[in-house]
Formats: C-alpha cells, structure tokens, sequence
C-alpha cells in the first residue's frame, strides 16, 4: 500500500472519529500515530512522540495563550460588559434600533479585551436580549446582532484563533494580531451597517428605538470615562506590540497584569474569583494544547505521506488561476464549517494547505485573517454554530431556529469583508508591513 492511500485513510479516519464525537485530539493522534507506526515503524513513531511533544510544549511562544487568556477571564470578572453595553447605548441614543447596534459596539470592545467569542457571547448576551426583548425588538435581529457580535472575538486580537494559526505556519503573532485590526473594525462597521439597513427596510424589527428621556452630553461622557479601563488596556497592549515596545509573550503577561489591576480597582477581585479565573484559563489552555500537539504529530505524518506536496503539484498542474484555486478553499472552509469546530478547521487543514498557498505566492499573514473570517462564519452557521448554541443556553427564551435565522443576515457583511480582503489585500497588510 502506498504511503499516499496511507496517508488519505489516515484523514478519512480521523473525520469518522470526529463524527462519533471523539475529542478532536483524540481524533487526530490515533489515526496519527496507527500510520507513522504502519510507515516507519515504532522507533520512528516514539522519536515523534518524544520529540514533537516534548518540543512543541517547550515552545516558548505558547505562553502567550494562557496569559491572554487568563486577561480574559479576569476582564470577563471585572464586570465591564455592562458599562460597556451602556456606553454604546447612550452614545447612539435617539438611533433607530441603537441596541443592536449597541451590542455590536460592546462585543467589539469586550471582543478585544477577552480575545473569546463564547465569552463575548454569553456575556453580552444576557444583558442586551433582556434589553432588546423589553423594547420590542424582533428576536431573530436581536439574537443575529448577539451571535454575530461575538464571533469578533476571533478576529479583533488578542485571538488565540490567531496564536493557534501563527504557530502552525511559523508566522509572527504579533503581525497576526496587527493584522486584525483594520479587518476587525471594518466588520464592526458592516455589521452595524447591516442592523441599520435592515431596520430601513423593515421598521417593525426594531419598533421602539429609544427612551423618551433626553440622554446629556455629560452623561454620555460620563459612560465612556467608566469604560475607559478596557480601551485604555487595549492600546497598551496592542499598541506596544506595534511600536516594537514588546513581543507577543510580553503583551499577553502585561494585559493578563493590567486586567487584574483593572478588577483589583473595580473591586470586583476575592480569592474565590481568583481561583475561578485560573481553574478556567487551565481548562482552556490545556484543552488548546493538546490539539496543537496533536496537530504537530499529524504534521509530521503528512510530510511522510506526501499528501501535501500532492494537493500542491496537483493544483500547480492545472490551468486554474490562483484567485480561483484560492476561492475552492474558501468553499472548502465554508462547507468544513458547517460539520466541525473552528479550531478543528484550523489545525487539520493548515498543515495541507499550507505548501499550497505557499506556491501560490499568497501572503501567509493575509491567508490567515482571510482563513479566520471564513472560519467566523462556522461559529453562527447550522449545523454547529457554536455561538447560537451558547446563546441558547444562557437565553434559553431564543429558540435555536430563530437565532440561526437571524445569525444568517450577518453572512453577508462577512463575505463581504472576504470579498474586499482579496480584491485589496492591504486592509490586513498595511498595519503589519509598517510595525517597527
């Protein structure tokens, strides 16, 4: 038997495991470790263990995914979304359907403070739904504005979708996250764009759009000085990476440092929430690195199947142009993300893709905010749409089928952002090509 027909049952493996609901590492590591067993043999198979795994969880780059995400969590216990929520509400008091543009607002900024969609989701959403629903506003746009808000959270860095990508393909996470940027405003903006719109065309979805109490502009001031502490945050964190002030590592301890100062002054802080905060960033570290791991094993075994270099010569070898070749993946990332997870997504197809975008000539910063925006679209897309279910869980009075059906109006600015990303590549290059 071929090392290629190895290599593809190894995959078509791996695909059935998942379907039988294995855990993805799980999933990934034994139709790994069964094929570089049948191709090189046991010494082979326990030098990648050895050396992969003992390597890889050495990688000192890797620490920045606990750091940003313990910033996350002790953010997420500061208790800002709130004043964050009524920040955007009153600035765009007198709006027609301001609290869903509200909570575009707020996902944003609660995005770039947590770095976590599911937290933005389940954060935000518990606040504006009570909002919206009280005010009339049609459960399908307010749930939309919800899930889709919240898929921020993995284009507005710091992203761990980002660090995962970054050290797949050896890129730097710092241009990664400065990447994310200019994308991630311009989707805030189509998103809001999109509520606007629809409420143009349709005014009963949002039929009360505001209070009748007039909103001063001292009061307005006086919600963006409370939520000042997350910008303030932000530009540190991001901004110091910009201007060469700090790597990546060093951001992720500073903002991890400044969110606990931030909950320290807010008072927010005690032991218990403490240990809550670290028990949590653990599960999810350690949940992150066993995929990665996992990722790294399977790298190794599809550089001895070949079935990388195959997929690359074989599309080099056709007449297709490269935009072409490069709008299939996209399709291939649209339909992945109907069935799996998006961190799935990421670590199992970057390792066969990668030589082909690498052939194709394609910025591999660009590729990876292009390759986060379609995979955004997993996170508010049946069947897995894991934002919609974390909505559902914590506003159980949203059924599914409604907020799916709002989650798919907010289809069309993304593709449409990836439709302007490959016509002008520099909306994620310009930041990142000029960093110090």
């Amino acid at each position: 038997m071929s090392v290629e027909i190895i290599g593809l049952l190894g995959i078509i493996g791996m695909l059935l495991l998942m379907i039988c609901r294995i855990p993805i590492f799980i999933s990934m590591l034994i139709p790994t470790f069964i094929g570089i067993f049948y191709i090189r043999g046991w010494d082979a198979l326990a030098s990648v263990i050895e050396q992969v795994v003992w390597n890889q969880s050495h990688n000192y780059i890797l620490t920045t995914i606990p750091m940003f995400i313990l910033m996350g969590q002790l953010i997420y216990l500061s208790g800002i979304s709130e004043e964050l929520f009524n920040m955007f509400r009153n600035l765009f008091h007198g709006l027609k359907g301001n609290l869903a543009i509200s909570t575009i607002g707020a996902s944003a900024l609660f995005a770039a403070s947590t770095g976590s969609s599911v937290a933005t989701t389940g954060t935000i959403g518990v606040l504006a739904s009570k909002e919206m629903v009280s005010h009339g506003y049609n459960k399908a746009l307010s749930s939309g504005s919800i899930v889709a808000g919240g898929t921020l959270g993995i284009l507005i860095p710091p992203s761990t979708m980002f660090i995962v990508y970054g050290t797949l393909t050896e890129q730097s996470i710092g241009k990664l996250f400065i990447a994310g940027i200019i994308p991630g405003i311009l989707l805030t903006l189509l998103f809001i764009l999109t509520i606007y719109i629809a409420i143009l065309i349709k005014p009963q979805l949002a039929p009360i759009s505001d209070e009748n109490e007039k909103v001063s502009l001292k009061q307005r001031f006086m919600y963006v000085k409370s939520s000042l502490w997350v910008i303030i945050l932000f530009v540190i964190v991001i901004g110091g990476m910009y201007v060469g002030l700090f790597t990546p590592t060093e951001a992720a301890g500073v903002g991890a440092l400044g969110a606990l100062i931030i909950a320290l002054i807010r008072k927010r802080m005690t032991w218990n929430l403490l240990f809550k905060s670290l028990a949590e960033t653990l599960k999810t570290t350690g949940f992150i690195f066993a995929i990665l791991i996992a990722a790294f094993c399977m790298n190794y075994f599809m550089s001895i199947t070949n079935i990388p270099i195959l997929l690359s010569d074989y599309f080099n070898n056709t007449n297709l142009s490269p935009i072409l070749i490069l709008i299939l993946l996209i399709l291939m990332y649209i339909v992945l993300g109907a069935i799996m997870d998006s961190n799935a997504i990421i670590v199992i197809t970057i390792p066969i893709v990668l030589p082909l975008i690498v052939s194709l000539g394609y910025d591999l910063i660009w590729f990876g905010v292009l390759v986060t925006l379609v995979v955004e679209m997993a996170l508010i897309t049946p069947p897995v749409g894991l934002n919609c279910f974390v909505l559902n869980g914590v506003v159980p009075s949203f059924k599914l089928e409604t907020i799916f059906k709002g989650a798919f109006l907010f289809v069309i600015p993304i593709v449409a952002l990836i439709a302007l990303l490959i016509i002008f590549p520099e909306i994620a290059l310009y930041l990142p090509n000029n960093m110090d």
